[in-house]
């Protein structure tokens, strides 16, 4: 299926396919963070373009820890949730556990926030930099289950781009 706004998105209708995509999709980070360090500039270009590539997205975005709370950060979809305590929904359970969270059903998760009630499915994982959580990484989708072990997997390779492409700004006035 294709992307709604750009009609393009990678081919994940098989197990090869996917990890092909994803194969393509690092290749395809790694060169968007070629010669840029920024970490505003890399969070956003890495979320425009996991929003674009991946089919049956409706949300694709960074939250960035707070303390014991999550700040939207750059995102692609319809307008979010600011504010997340990390003892609420997925991204919550993240930050918290620092384990990737698959959700099949967004609506059987205990604590779930619907900031779209459109969302079925979520996949949040987490920004982990030296050893401290930095972010989490949240992927919607308007299918139930619509994301799997793959998934994670692939992602969790293509954040490893980003945060070892990412210079991460260490005064606390601008910590991400």
């Amino acid at each position: 299926m294709t992307h709604p706004e750009t009609g393009t998105s990678l081919d994940m209708s098989s197990a090869p396919a996917k990890r092909a995509a994803y194969a393509l999709l690092q290749a395809q980070a790694a060169s968007l963070f070629a010669g840029e360090r920024d970490w505003l500039a890399n969070l956003a270009q890495f979320a425009a373009l996991i929003y674009n590539a991946l089919p049956d997205l409706n949300w694709a975005g960074f939250y960035l820890a707070r303390n014991e709370e999550l700040i939207l950060g750059p995102f692609q979809g319809k307008v979010a949730c600011v504010r997340i305590p990390f003892s609420r929904g997925g991204c919550g359970a993240c930050a918290r556990t620092l384990e990737i969270q698959l959700v099949s059903d967004v609506h059987a998760f205990a604590g779930h926030i619907a900031c779209d009630a459109a969302s079925r499915s979520e996949l949040v994982l987490p920004v982990l930099v030296d050893g401290q959580l930095r972010a989490v990484f949240d992927l919607d989708s308007p299918l139930p289950a619509r994301f799997d072990g793959d998934d994670a997997q692939g992602l969790s390779a293509a954040l490893a781009l980003l945060v070892q492409a990412t210079d991460w700004d260490t005064r606390p006035e601008n910590k991400a």
